[in-house]
């Protein structure tokens, strides 16, 4: 019996919003995993022995994989196919997963998560690529909707599903359910991904630059391994030696980008668009956002768990004021602000930010430790609309005057100058949290000497902030149309796709 053409659309269509929900789940995933276990640090800590050197690597290992590798999976997904790439990616990340759920001890917990990152940087760029080749452009608007949903969805889902997977303690596992809870959905992703997501590759052949992928790493390493193991190991001569060389390395990834430009049209930074003055003041911004942020999420759960003593469920439904302000100021910034205000919209989330942090800093040293959730609302809120005021429209006043044939370039190092600025905070953690409390601690005074890292810290960030506030001013004053509706989340290439036949 043949199928009428009528049968035949609507099972292509039943095909793409399947593909649709499979990407979407996986992005999720992703989403939920960076903002999970930070909420479990405390019990990985009491349950493995963890350092504190190796408990930043837990988290700065998997976002230094995740930043290096963001581009070349976008490269790769372009040359060898999205879908492939994308189930090489969930696969991977499955695995990674469960290799983490069954650590034996820090160090394997830390290469897991650095080969999560890493499978995660396959997969996550191919997400918006795989929309774009599966839904007609009327109807991405929908489609990028859904995908802010999901987004906001895994902002608030996260600390609170980490926060009752340990306090749970599943069949006695401790920590270890908030990555074993990957495994099922991982497994359905991939065997689903098989059969209902087209592929799709780039229409012009390209090449995969090595040796710019080796000299990103290479920089990244040279510069964060130092400034995360400095102070344990008593800052030796090699650690300011290597921060020194990153910035030599840093500097022949350029010249060497420059050469492959001229050479083949195929180099892994597009160093052109730096040419552009809101660009480059906007991956200035995108970089020291995310510092702040890496250092701010991490020396927040310490001082909730460790120096307040709180379960990990009070921790994490303390945040959620936070991420409710986020969701809701975002939505309203999109829509009514930034049409009318354009830049000054951001600058007034930077102003917001910083002063829901001096609330704060005021409140932790007001009331001491005996500090309680409903205290904590008020500079949560204030900080969460001003994130919200930010990250929304951030990526549309970068973009505004960057030329549309380069558009796909720039959303993808936007995303990964953000992943490696977040990286490079909390490798800072080191020095603005642990370097101002002393190795050896009473048990009573763990309390007070978190309380003041605490607040240490959020100096560190109020003052990044203050410099975000004055490098917004070389961003556009109004956001070029069209741009927003792409989400800052997910590296993606916006070019012409060739369809590739279901194998």
């Amino acid at each position: 019996m043949t199928s009428t053409p009528q049968q035949t659309v609507l099972q292509s269509d039943r095909r793409r919003w399947f593909a649709l929900a499979i990407v979407m789940t996986a992005a999720f995933m992703d989403l939920v995993d960076v903002t999970i276990v930070n909420i479990a640090i405390p019990s990985i800590q009491d349950d493995t022995g963890a350092t504190f050197s190796q408990i930043q690597w837990i988290t700065a290992g998997y976002a230094l994989a995740f930043a290096a590798g963001l581009i070349t999976g976008g490269r790769l997904g372009d040359i060898h196919g999205r879908k492939r790439l994308f189930l090489i990616g969930i696969a991977g990340f499955t695995l990674a997963s469960a290799l983490c759920g069954f650590a034996a001890d820090p160090e394997m917990l830390v290469a897991s998560r650095i080969l999560q990152g890493g499978m995660a940087a396959m997969m996550v760029p191919q997400v918006l690529s795989i929309v774009h080749a599966t839904f007609p452009a009327e109807e991405r608007g929908k489609v990028f909707g859904l995908f802010g949903a999901v987004v906001g969805l895994g902002a608030v889902t996260g600390p609170l599903l980490g926060a009752l997977l340990t306090e749970w303690n599943i069949a006695g596992l401790e920590w270890r359910p908030i990555f074993l809870i990957n495994l099922p959905v991982g497994i359905a992703g991939l065997i689903l991904g098989v059969k209902f997501i087209s592929e799709s590759k780039a229409p012009k052949a390209l090449r995969l630059d090595l040796v710019g992928v080796v000299l990103v790493i290479l920089g990244l390493l040279m510069l964060l391994y130092p400034l995360t193991r400095g102070r344990e190991l008593g800052w030796p001569l090699w650690g300011y030696l290597s921060m020194a060389g990153s910035a030599v390395v840093f500097a022949a990834l350029v010249a060497y980008e420059k050469h492959k430009a001229r050479r083949d049209g195929s180099p892994l930074v597009e160093l052109s668009l730096f040419k552009v003055k809101s660009f480059a003041a906007g991956i200035a911004v995108q970089t020291t956002f995310g510092v702040a942020l890496g250092i701010f999420f991490l020396v927040w759960t310490l001082y909730m768990q460790i120096g307040l003593g709180w379960s990990p469920l009070k921790a994490g439904t303390t945040g959620i004021p936070f991420s409710i302000a986020v969701s809701a100021a975002a939505g309203m910034s999109v829509q009514k602000l930034v049409p009318r205000f354009g830049r000054k919209v951001l600058q007034a989330g930077a102003l917001t930010m910083m002063a829901g942090l001096l609330i704060y800093i005021w409140e932790a040293d007001r009331y001491g430790t005996g500090i309680a959730p409903w205290q904590m609302a008020l500079p949560l809120v204030v900080m969460g609309v001003g994130m919200g005021l930010i990250v929304a429209p951030l990526t549309d006043a970068v973009l505004s005057d960057v030329p549309k044939e380069h558009a796909g370039s720039a959303s993808g190092l936007i995303n990964t100058v953000q992943q490696m600025g977040n990286a490079l905070g909390l490798g800072l953690v080191s020095v603005v949290f642990f370097g101002s409390i002393s190795d050896r601690l009473a048990p009573s005074a763990v309390g007070d000497a978190f309380a003041h890292a605490f607040m240490d810290s959020l100096w560190w960030v109020v003052a990044v902030l203050g410099i975000i506030f004055l490098v917004m001013f070389a961003l556009p004053k109004r956001g070029g149309a069209g741009t927003i509706a792409s989400p800052p989340v997910v590296a993606v290439e916006e070019r012409a796709v060739e369809r590739v036949p279901v194998s």
